[in-house]
C-alpha cells in the first residue's frame, strides 16, 4: 500500500497529498465515496479490482488504510469500526491457546477484556513495561505469544521503551503490538522501533473531530498472523464504514498540524500547572521530572503528544470540584478532539481503577493556551 503514494519523506507530506488522483475519475483533489457493497465479475468469472463484497473491503476504506499505512511505514493497513475491535481481532487471531503479556497500566476497557479472554482459552498477565526488568522477568516466567504496549499510557502517561521490549519479546518469539493511540504516528512510529504491530483508537487523534467511532491496525509484515486478522474482520463484518472511512481520510490530512498544535499547548500548560499551589503532580512525558522524560524524548519526535494528567491537592473531593467547574475544559469522556476536555479517571473506571482518584486527566484541544490555562487556574482556586 505504502508504494501507491510515493517515497514522500515526511508524514506531514504524505497526509497532505494522501488521496490525490488515486481514484478519482475526474482528477479532482478530493475523492468521491464509494458506496457499492457489491461488485460485477468479469468474462473469467473473476473480480478484476479484487473488491468482492462491502462486508470485507471497498475503495473508500482501502484509500483510508493505504494513507494511515504510509504514514506508519508499514506494508498494510485494516480499519475497523472501533479501537476495542481492532485490539480484539489482533488476540483472536491466534490460532491456538495464547498468553498475553500487557501493560500494567493501559485503557481500562481492553484491560477488563484481557481480564476475561480465559474463556477464549488464552491467559494474560500485566506488567509495568516501562521497567525492563520486570519485562525479562515475565517474559522469563512464561514465555508470550502476544506482547501488547501501550505508550504512553492512559492516564499517568508512562513510557515504554519500544526498541528495547521488542528486542526482549523478539527473543522469545512473541509478537510485539503497540497502542499507539496516544503518540500518534506524528510524533512515535513504533514499526520503525521494531514492532510487529500498531494499534490506533481512530476515533481519538486520528480523526480528531469527535464525530466517528474507528479502529486502525499497521502491520510491519503481512504474515499468517495478519491474513487471520483480516479474515476475522471479514467473517465479524467490524470494518470501519465508508462514510467513517472517508471522514477518516479527511481528518488525517491535518493530523500532523492539530498533534502539532496540541502537543506545544500541552508542554506549555504542563510547565506551567507545575508550580501551582493547588496542583499536586503533573504527570506529562515533556516533563524532565517525569519518569520516561529520557526514553520519551528518544523515541518520540516533534513533541510529547496533548495528553497530560494533574493530581489536585485535597483528594477526590477538590478533585472533582475543579472539573465541575472548569468552562472551556468540558466533561466528557475522550480524547484527542479538536476541543479540550477534563475527566476525573478513577470515576470513569470505577472500582478496579488503576490510577489515583485526585487524578484529573487533561485532553488539550486547539483553544488558545492562554485561555485554557485562565480556566483551569480559576477552577483550581474555587473554595
Amino acid at each position: 500500500m505504502a508504494a501507491l503514494l510515493g517515497n514522500a519523506p515526511h508524514v506531514r507530506t504524505i497526509a497532505a497529498q494522501s488521496l490525490k488522483g488515486l481514484t478519482s475519475p475526474d482528477n479532482g483533489l478530493v475523492s468521491p465515496i464509494h458506496f457499492a457493497t457489491a461488485y460485477v465479475r468479469d468474462e473469467s468469472y473473476a473480480y478484476p479490482t479484487g473488491h468482492v463484497y462491502g462486508r470485507s473491503d471497498n475503495p473508500t476504506l482501502q484509500q483510508a488504510e493505504t494513507l494511515l499505512c504510509a504514514m506508519e511505514g508499514g506494508d498494510d493497513a485494516m480499519l475497523f469500526g472501533s479501537g476495542m475491535s481492532a485490539a480484539m481481532a489482533v488476540v483472536m487471531a491466534f490460532d491456538q491457546p495464547t498468553h498475553v503479556l500487557a501493560s500494567s497500566q493501559m485503557y481500562y476497557g481492553l484491560r477488563r477484556w484481557l481480564q476475561a479472554i480465559g474463556r477464549f482459552g488464552h491467559t494474560f498477565a500485566f506488567c509495568d513495561t516501562s521497567d525492563l526488568g520486570e519485562v525479562e522477568k515475565a517474559l522469563a516466567a512464561r514465555h508470550p505469544g502476544l506482547v501488547w504496549i501501550e505508550t504512553p499510557s492512559n492516564p499517568a502517561w508512562s513510557i515504554t521503551d519500544i526498541s528495547a521490549v521488542c528486542t526482549l519479546a523478539h527473543d522469545v518469539g512473541a509478537i510485539v503490538c503497540v497502542d499507539s493511540t496516544i503518540a500518534t504516528p506524528v510524533l512515535t512510529r513504533p514499526l520503525a522501533h521494531g514492532a510487529d504491530l500498531v494499534m490506533h483508537s481512530a476515533t481519538k487523534y486520528l480523526n480528531g473531530h469527535s464525530d466517528i467511532n474507528a479502529g486502525a491496525l499497521v502491520a510491519a509484515t503481512q504474515d499468517a498472523l495478519w491474513a487471520r486478522i483480516r479474515d476475522w474482520r471479514a467473517e465479524q463484518g467490524i470494518a470501519l464504514g465508508t462514510v467513517e472511512a472517508w471522514l477518516l481520510a479527511r481528518s488525517m490530512r491535518t493530523l500532523h498540524l492539530r498533534v502539532s498544535a496540541q502537543s506545544q499547548t500541552a508542554a506549555l500548560l504542563a510547565g506551567r500547572l507545575q508550580g501551582h499551589p493547588a496542583v499536586a503532580r503533573v504527570l506529562y512525558p515533556g516533563l524532565p521530572s517525569h519518569p520516561g522524560h529520557v526514553v520519551a524524548a528518544r523515541q518520540m519526535s516533534g513533541g510529547f503528544g496533548g495528553m497530560l494528567s494533574i493530581q489536585v491537592k485535597g483528594g477526590q473531593a477538590k478533585a472533582l470540584q475543579v472539573a465541575r467547574k472548569t468552562s472551556l475544559w468540558k466533561c466528557a469522556t475522550s480524547l484527542g478532539g479538536f476541543e479540550s476536555l477534563i475527566e476525573h479517571r478513577a470515576t470513569m473506571e470505577g472500582a478496579d481503577a488503576q490510577c489515583a482518584d485526585d487524578l484529573l486527566r487533561l485532553s488539550v484541544g486547539l483553544e488558545d493556551p492562554e485561555d485554557l490555562l485562565r480556566d483551569l487556574e480559576t477552577a483550581l482556586s474555587c473554595k
